[in-house]
């Protein structure tokens, strides 16, 4: 035991895994490192552990739309999680809370309850209160007979529980949650939402997910559903996507409470988002920009069609509905069929409808480009239009228009608005500084600035920013809090299998080589690059030449291999004999092509090799100015550049695409396809004919 516990100390004494610097304030890298390594045991577990673990996207997602924030909560503030599993939930109210407040939670699962614990701790959150035991048969935080109540009350409880009465008789519960109603024997997911209510102060806010069943499931739960938008603390529903959740494929949705105001509110926000996440292996995923959109659309109120709106509770509790919260009955986000038109196919053209129709693809662009439109298509009868240009002229004719021209210098002067403001403090970011409050405000600003173009979505270029800042920028803002703006190329030293150590050269994470020699070694880069391409051509030279001459009876047709010895020997053996003239002179252009390769192949080495040393030496050059202007113009904002423009081609595309599709589909008529097919049909009768074939 004690040279097991030896070995695993000395394991945690490496260099690389020393993370005393590697935390700033406000930055919690060992805590956020945990929480990665629960999700994956949560990844790799499945249904077995992985019910104890809340996606972290949807835990923000809460934190976020139940309302804390630094300017509401002081340290006397509470959160509860009746079912906190692994404590993330908890942890992101508090994230959001932006201080320390006071935290409990409950867990059934001893084992789940200590990773929790550890989680509150790594988080820096030692005085979290977490207890094992069953929140709904014997809940553990209560003052005196009486359930606790808190601010703050967050929730993933297992779903549809069928143990959930377990312990407990619900029409005789000493803290009275079932006074709306029992929940059905087997199905528990109103009894943990009958619990969370109870437990909310009489200003509280809450959360829970819960399976898409408890919108509209029947009987008694139904009855429980009018009580609970009767009653005016159902706040919002927000619909997730299927697949999120480790421990279950099913949908889920969040249901959002506030007691606050209660009686006077009229209305239920409803949010469908189910089609907004990335597939992340075999489980799906909410992006950043799916977080931002629900929050946005949660506290703006939002009306956006086939996305979300505010639902009278009228609407809900009307002989339609009859309370039924089924998330399509109010949001219809099915997508217009594309219907085909049988006149268009019978006698040409695109109909209207496709091009300025509501449900049309193109019509929002015409609202900003409708010049373009009159240049693209021109009437053709009631109700029917045709292109103007031939189809492989579209994309052109789009990229080529002055409204187009006059759309891209839009969006790309809000961009240069939003670089203007925002190089400056990019620039200024320092030892100390802290890189999530940096990221903050740079993908806020961004997401405002683009938010007024046409056409563009804002919230997918939110997401190229943060995903730049997950595959590179938020490692370069750390350095730079941490050692300031300096960059230093290391060795990269690889440890094989034999523990044999290896040097692979060098490498500045911060400033990479590539930056150094497009800045300053330009000119060296394109003599490498020319000298490159010189062999490359000899190299598919030599490929073409033993393609061409390597058949049975060809010239390199008896090798067992095509190497310079095997060459010369054969050129020996043909000699001077005139029959193998031709062979001779394929065999000398195979030698001299090798020996230039052979030549050119040594000159791209020595190239690079210089190359390389003026990349390396230059470093010691480098002073802050040069370092920001590399990082920040030549690194972060290219590439954010370089995605915008993106963003923008893709605009083109989907215009020139959908054009390209209606014009193939309608491009000839039906008469006119069966004109062709009978006159293809009597030439293939002539021929037969004239071959002597008879049928019947």
């Amino acid at each position: 035991m004690v040279e097991r516990l030896t070995n695993l100390v000395s394991i945690f004494q490496k260099p690389e895994l020393d993370f005393s610097q590697n935390r700033a304030e406000h930055d919690d890298i060992l805590g956020d490192a945990y929480e990665y390594l629960m999700r994956h045991f949560a990844t790799e577990s499945g249904k077995s552990k992985g019910q104890f673990y809340t996606p972290s996207e949807v835990s923000r997602v809460i934190a976020k739309v139940i309302g804390i924030s630094p300017a509401n909560t002081k340290a006397s503030t509470t959160a509860y999680d009746p079912t906190c599993g692994s404590g993330s939930l908890l942890l992101k109210v508090a994230a959001e809370a932006g201080k320390h407040i006071t935290l409990e939670g409950q867990e059934k699962d001893v084992t789940t309850a200590g990773l929790a614990r550890m989680n509150m701790i790594l988080h820096n959150f030692p005085t979290a209160n977490i207890l094992s035991g069953n929140t709904l048969a014997n809940p553990k935080f209560k003052d005196g007979e009486q359930l606790r109540t808190y601010d703050y009350v967050v929730a993933n409880p297992p779903f549809s529980d069928k143990a959930w009465s377990t312990g407990l008789t619900p029409t005789d519960d000493p803290y009275k949650r079932f006074t709306w109603g029992a929940p059905p024997a087997k199905q528990g997911d109103y009894a943990y939402l009958l619990h969370i209510i109870r437990s909310m102060k009489a200003s509280g806010k809450a959360a829970c997910i819960l399976p898409h069943g408890v919108l509209f499931r029947g009987n008694a739960e139904a009855v429980i559903r009018k009580q609970l938008v009767s009653s005016g603390i159902l706040k919002g529903i927000i619909g997730l996507p299927a697949n999120l959740f480790y421990g279950t494929g099913i949908p889920a949705c969040i249901l959002v409470l506030d007691r606050q105001n209660a009686d006077a509110r009229k209305g239920v926000m409803m949010i469908d988002a189910s089609k907004g996440f990335i597939k992340d292996g075999n489980k799906n995923r909410l992006r950043e920009q799916d977080l931002h959109r629900i929050v946005d659309s949660f506290h703006k109120l939002d009306d956006v069609p086939g996305y979300a709106r505010m639902v009278s509770v009228s609407e809900i509790a009307s002989e339609k509905n009859g309370y039924n919260l089924n998330l399509p009955r109010y949001i219809d986000n099915t997508e217009a069929e594309d219907i085909q038109d049988l006149s268009a196919h019978l006698n040409g053209g695109i109909p209207d409808r496709d091009i300025v129709g509501a449900t049309s693809v193109l019509a929002a662009y015409w609202q900003v480009m409708p010049a373009l439109r009159t240049t693209l298509f021109a009437p053709l009868r009631e109700g029917y239009s045709q292109l103007q240009q031939p189809v492989a002229e579209v994309k052109s004719a789009i990229l080529g228009h002055a409204e187009f021209s006059a759309f891209q210098a839009t969006v790309t002067q809000r961009f240069a608005d939003w670089q203007a403001r925002n190089e400056p403090r990019m620039k200024g970011f320092k030892i100390g500084d802290h890189p999530k409050a940096f990221l903050e405000l740079l993908s806020e600003d961004l997401l405002v600035s683009v938010k007024s173009a046409p056409l563009i979505d804002a919230y997918s270029v939110y997401q190229h920013l943060m995903d730049y800042w997950a595959e590179a920028m938020q490692d370069d803002a750390y350095t730079i809090a941490l050692d300031g703006w300096v960059a230093k190329p290391a060795r990269i030293i690889e440890t094989d299998k034999k523990g044999k150590k290896k040097d692979k050269g060098w490498a500045c994470e911060l400033v990479p080589k590539p930056l150094i020699v497009a800045h300053y070694f330009a000119a060296e880069q394109a003599a490498l690059d020319a000298k490159q391409a010189e062999l490359d051509s000899v190299g598919s030279a030599i490929t073409a030449l033993e393609e061409e001459h390597s058949g049975e009876d060809a010239v390199f047709g008896s090798f067992e291999k095509i190497n310079v010895a095997a060459v010369k020997d054969r050129i020996k053996e043909v000699g001077d004999d005139p029959d193998g003239a031709a062979e001779l002179k394929v065999l000398k252009d195979w030698l001299k092509l090798t020996g230039d390769e052979a030549t050119l192949k040594k000159a791209v080495k020595e190239l690079d090799a210089e190359l390389d040393q003026l990349a390396h030496d230059q470093y010691d050059k480098l002073i802050a100015i040069d370092i920001q202007r590399l990082v920040v113009n030549d690194k972060w904002l290219a590439r954010l550049a370089d995605d915008l423009q993106a963003e923008l081609d893709r605009v083109s595309q989907t215009v020139t695409r959908r054009i390209r599709e209606l014009a193939e589909r309608y491009a000839v008529p039906l008469p006119a396809q069966m004109d062709a097919v009978a006159s293809l049909s009597t030439k293939v009768d002539g021929h037969l004919t004239r071959m002597g074939v008879v049928w019947e």
